[in-house]
């Protein structure tokens, strides 16, 4: 049976320094994998939700461990591709003294860059209620922005609602008037999009959430939360709403990345389960502020016991 959402894009072997420190200096690293649609997916996943996630992956061990690992997060792999000619891809954190988290990409030629609209899984994509892609997919290669066109196509035929996450990685367009051609193109091709406030700015010249928001809806979209970080978000559309969502608190962030995807993936769990726009923002914000507290991309991503536990739904039983 088809997932209720279906995830679509690239997922690489993560490489983690065991420490703070210049990657030139750096020699010991934790493997672990990182990749913006299959964190969704496994966020959705821990909340009890049935998701999918279609990519390519290497015929290689970096791509058995990628795979074993989704699955054993519950989620259902059984449309992802095998490419026997390239590699998965690979990707290295760099942790600085001060905090700061810089990512080094090594995925041109990888099996994921290869994607076609041929390799889609058209029965899920037919049949979920969700599709979820952001705007790294479509900046891989010219195959993979087509193979990301035809899954929107064929979801909305089946009338699944579409659901985008600009997620802006300068460095793999060719030009900047492209990316912003590409990813105001797919804005108006989705039902809900979760554009940051530095998306905002290189998408339409503003920070303003609720301008971000304006220019998203003017697109043609339906639903635009936008993401601000430590302040929390702003959600606008549906029948009027337009309201700022505050954010949930952490002592201390020990690495942000991956907090969108855990924002996306809370979203995602409240419309799921028929939560209002604001209430499913609310949800949003208190899985990315605990999708910080852990390094690494989905190690933090909190069960439905925990997420109870966090936001003071329900009472933490140590012993």
């Amino acid at each position: 049976m088809p997932p209720d959402v279906l995830t679509l894009g690239e997922t690489m072997v993560l490489l983690n320094p065991a420490r703070s420190g210049p990657m030139k200096y750096l020699t010991e690293f934790r493997k672990q994998l990182g990749g913006a649609e299959s964190n969704v997916a496994i966020g959705l996943a821990r909340l009890d939700h049935d998701v999918g996630w279609f990519s390519a992956l290497g015929d290689d061990p970096h791509g058995d461990y990628v795979k074993s690992f989704v699955r054993g997060e519950g989620v259902d792999v059984s449309t992802v591709q095998t490419d026997p000619e390239r590699p998965t891809g690979l990707m290295f954190k760099e942790r600085a003294a001060l905090g700061e988290t810089s990512v080094y990409y090594y995925r041109q030629g990888s099996a994921a860059s290869a994607m076609t609209p041929a390799d889609l899984p058209r029965n899920s994509l037919a049949e979920a209620n969700y599709l979820h892609f952001t705007g790294i997919t479509p900046a891989l290669s010219e195959s993979c922005h087509e193979t990301v066109e035809r899954a929107i196509s064929i979801a909305g035929e089946g009338d699944a609602r579409i659901t985008f996450d600009p997620n802006v990685r300068r460095k793999l367009w060719d030009s900047e008037s492209r990316m912003r051609s590409v990813l105001t193109n797919l804005i108006a091709e989705s039902d809900v999009v979760f554009p940051g406030t530095d998306e905002g700015e290189l998408l339409f010249e503003t920070t303003d959430p609720a301008e971000i928001a304006k220019e998203c809806l003017a697109l043609g979209a339906q639903v635009a939360v936008v993401t601000r970080g430590e302040e929390g978000a702003y959600v606008a559309g549906g029948s009027g709403v337009a309201e700022e969502v505050p954010p949930y608190a952490v002592e201390r962030v020990v690495d942000p990345i991956g907090a969108g995807d855990g924002f996306v993936a809370g979203f995602l769990s409240g419309q799921l389960e028929g939560m209002n726009l604001v209430e499913s923002t609310k949800r949003a914000c208190a899985v990315g502020a605990f999708a910080t507290t852990v390094s690494g991309d989905v190690e933090a991503l909190p069960s439905r016991r925990d997420l109870a536990v966090f936001t003071g739904e329900d009472e933490a039983i140590d012993r």
